[in-house]
C-alpha cells in the first residue's frame, strides 16, 4: 500500500481532489482501532479512580455530607472540541437577501456572493459558481447546482455536460459567451446531494438577484431541480418540459421553459428528440421577442 509520505505535494493534492469530488468526507487512520474497547477501558478507569472508598474510610457517608446530594453541572467541553454555532437558517435566509438586494450591479453581487459565509454548502466546495457570459442578447441559461466538473473549474457547465449544452446551443445559433450560464445553487453539495430546503431558501436571494439584475428576455430552465424550483409543484421534468410559464422576478414576469439537463442527456441519448423540440421552441420564441 502506498503511504501518503511517498506522495509528491502534487500527487498528494490530486489525490485529495480525486476523494472530494468523489463526496469523501472524512479520513480513516491507517490502523484500526477498537473505540468500543478504549471507550470500557475509560469507563474502568474513572471507576477506580473516584473517591467513594476514600470518603467512607474516612467516616464521611454520602448521606452524612448535605454537599453530596447536591447534583453536580456537567464539566463543559474542551475548547478543541468546541465548535462555533451555526447561523440559524431564517437569520441566514435575512443575510443573504440584505446582501443581495443591496447589490447594484452582477459585478457587485458576485462580490457579495463570495463574501457571504452563512450556507454551509459553502465549507465543502471548492468553488462558488456565478453567472458568466454577456446578458446582451436577453437570453439566460439556468442549471441546478453545480457538478464535480463545475466545482473544479469553477464555471457553470463544465465537462462532458458542458460540452453537450455547447453543441445544443450551436444547433440554435447561440454561443456560450453571448448569453448567461448560471446554476441555482452556487456551492456543490457534498458528494453532489441534492440540497435540503434551508439551503435552497439562502441561496434563492442570490439567483432571483442574477436575473433581477440581468434582466433577461427569456429563460431555459434545465433540469428537474431547476424547473421545480421555480414552477413549483411536485413534477418530474417529462411533464414540466416544452410549456412557457411566467416566473415572476423582482416585479417582472418572464417567460421560462425547461428541458431536460444535458447530464440528463448523456445518461439517457433517446431524450435527445425531446431536447431538441424544447431548443426548436425557444429559438421560435427568442427571434419573435427580438423582432
Amino acid at each position: 500500500m502506498i503511504s501518503a509520505s511517498d506522495l509528491t505535494p502534487a500527487e498528494l493534492a490530486a489525490l485529495l481532489h480525486f476523494h472530494a469530488d468523489a463526496g469523501v468526507e472524512w479520513l480513516l487512520e491507517e490502523e484500526a482501532v477498537d473505540r468500543f474497547a478504549e471507550f470500557e477501558a475509560a469507563k474502568a478507569s474513572r471507576r477506580a479512580t473516584r473517591p467513594s472508598a476514600t470518603a467512607e474510610a474516612a467516616g464521611a457517608t454520602p448521606e452524612a455530607s448535605p454537599a453530596a446530594r447536591q447534583p453536580r453541572a456537567a464539566a463543559p467541553p474542551p475548547a478543541a472540541n468546541r465548535t462555533a454555532p451555526a447561523i440559524p437558517d431564517g437569520e441566514a435566509v435575512e443575510q443573504a437577501r440584505f446582501a443581495a438586494e443591496s447589490a447594484r450591479s452582477l459585478g457587485e453581487l458576485k462580490t457579495a456572493l463570495e463574501a457571504f459565509n452563512g450556507c454551509n454548502l459553502k465549507t465543502s466546495a471548492r468553488s462558488t459558481i456565478f453567472a458568466s457570459g454577456d446578458p446582451k442578447t436577453g437570453v439566460m441559461v439556468i442549471g441546478p447546482m453545480p457538478s464535480a466538473d463545475d466545482d473544479r473549474e469553477g464555471t457553470a457547465f463544465a465537462g462532458r455536460a458542458g460540452l453537450l449544452l455547447d453543441r445544443m446551443l450551436g444547433a440554435i445559433a447561440l454561443r456560450r459567451d453571448e448569453i448567461l450560464l448560471t446554476n441555482v445553487i452556487a456551492w456543490r453539495p457534498p458528494g453532489s446531494r441534492a440540497p435540503s430546503a434551508p439551503e435552497m431558501e439562502i441561496c434563492r436571494p442570490f439567483i432571483e438577484r442574477q436575473i433581477a439584475l440581468a434582466e433577461p428576455k427569456l429563460l431555459l430552465l434545465l433540469g428537474n431541480f431547476t424547473a421545480r424550483f421555480f414552477f413549483g409543484g411536485n413534477e418530474t421534468i417529462h411533464g414540466m418540459r416544452g410549456q412557457w410559464r411566467d416566473v415572476g422576478i423582482a416585479g417582472r414576469m418572464i417567460p421560462a421553459i425547461a428541458s431536460l439537463h444535458p447530464q440528463e442527456l448523456l445518461t439517457a441519448p433517446v431524450n435527445k428528440r425531446l431536447a431538441w423540440n424544447d431548443l426548436l421552441a425557444f429559438r421560435v420564441r427568442l427571434d419573435n421577442v427580438s423582432d
